[in-house]
């Protein structure tokens, strides 16, 4: 029988239609969604990288490559580095997951008008079926992930004058280019009949796709919570700590190991930070900036552990390199924050400042003076134990993904493998 606090019931996925699962795999690896058109949604969220892309802190418009091998390109350089790290997208299908990006400023709230709370507000844009689908759509208003700097393209110039939704918006150019393409056209017709092209349809789509390619439930800890197929002995005892005397799932809680909610953990901040561009400082309070909350300084949403072997670097902006690094951090959050090496850290070159917070001691105070997670001591062998178990959340099928890379793509535009 299986004891204590471990999570017995089966997530819950929705149906997904085929025709729309694959229209959103085309679009979710298609650069056209670009300002300049060469920028993917897999650039930073590849099956390569665990639907990551491996690296601390992207470079997305102005860069080149993939994964750690991105470098910037001499003749349009990145303004500045993608400022919280690259979420891995598993089972966010399932209903359970309703709250999106590091500071949960997207999520379903049934009390407005669209069903949805974004940092759009008022102006946001109808139809999109809920928070998965809208959070698919913010990047490609970004300078630095997708619209690209100053007046690049149509795209860039619309999101630095402020035009997102409505006429001549960044929105609406996007799904022009998308409505242009013959192929793309025939394959919404299926999907949403003759009508015209809408973002929300676009962004739908691939919201389909994410739910589809990416579920994560078949680990051997699943197998476990099935039928009672054991794990390996290391893993048990990770098990056993973990649900345990290590509490890890006062925070990393239910079947997919995290309870949606913010947690302020003393995490090292590397690299912009969330500041508006007028602002000077490079600091990330996190949930604070969603809610206005002094409660939620430096809180950040509790991640997912599906796939956490294969999803490194750790942390809202990727400070620990290693599964073990991040641990060890959990067990003494704040002497781990003062003691922080940002050599660990993968970061592209890129000449800007990284390191602005952890160069003032006063921003390293305020950062552990909000920590909320007291110390604990374990011992490496526990610490192994717990490694081991982390190991038997892997899914490597959903690592993959069920439909893979496409061959080409409509567009004609290059696809990154």
């Amino acid at each position: 029988a299986l004891a204590g606090p471990l999570p017995r019931a089966e997530a819950e996925f929705p149906e997904t239609d085929m025709a729309s699962v694959k229209l959103g795999q085309l679009l979710f690896y298609d650069p056209i969604l670009s300002g300049n058109r060469d920028v993917s949604c897999a650039t930073c969220h590849h099956p390569r990288f665990a639907t990551s892309d491996g690296l601390s802190l992207g470079l997305g418009d102005g860069g080149i490559g993939l994964g750690p091998d991105r470098v910037t390109d001499p003749a349009n350089l990145p303004e500045e580095r993608i400022p919280r790290n690259a979420p891995a997208l598993f089972n966010l299908g399932a209903t359970e997951f309703t709250r999106f990006f590091h500071d949960g400023r997207l999520e379903d709230d049934p009390s407005r008008p669209h069903g949805i709370r974004t940092p759009l507000g008022p102006d946001m844009a109808e139809g999109f079926r809920n928070a998965l689908s809208a959070q698919a759509m913010f990047p490609v208003l970004s300078p630095d992930e997708m619209a690209g700097h100053y007046a690049e393209s149509d795209v860039s110039q619309a999101v630095r004058q402020g035009f997102i939704t409505g006429k001549g918006g960044a929105w609406e150019t996007l799904t022009a280019r998308v409505e242009a393409i013959s192929a793309y056209r025939e394959q919404f017709d299926k999907v949403i009949g003759p009508r015209p092209l809408h973002f929300a349809d676009i962004a739908n789509v691939m919201a389909d796709f994410i739910a589809f390619e990416w579920r994560a439930d078949d680990s051997p800890f699943d197998r476990y919570l099935r039928t009672g197929e054991p794990l390996a002995p290391d893993a048990a005892a990770g098990m056993e700590l973990f649900y345990g005397k290590a509490g890890c799932d006062g925070c990393h809680a239910g079947r997919f190991q995290t309870d949606h909610d913010f947690h302020a953990i003393a995490m090292p901040q590397l690299g912009p930070g969330k500041a508006a561009r007028f602002e000077r400082h490079a600091r990330d309070v996190g949930r604070l900036r969603v809610t206005g909350d002094p409660k939620d300084a430096y809180a950040f949403r509790t991640p997912s552990l599906r796939n956490v072997t294969a999803t490194a670097p750790y942390g809202h902006d990727g400070a620990y390199a290693s599964l073990e690094a991040v641990i060890r951090h959990h067990l003494a959050p704040v002497a781990s924050l003062r003691a922080y090496d940002p050599a660990q850290a993968i970061l592209p070159a890129l000449a800007v400042e990284d390191t602005w917070v952890l160069d003032r001691p006063e921003e390293i105070e305020a950062i552990a003076a909000a920590n909320s997670l007291a110390p604990m001591e374990l011992s490496d062998a526990e610490v192994a134990n717990l490694l081991a178990f982390l190991g038997a959340l892997t899914d490597q099928p959903s690592i993959d993904g069920r439909l893979g890379v496409p061959e080409s793509l409509p567009s004609g535009l290059p696809v990154e493998r």
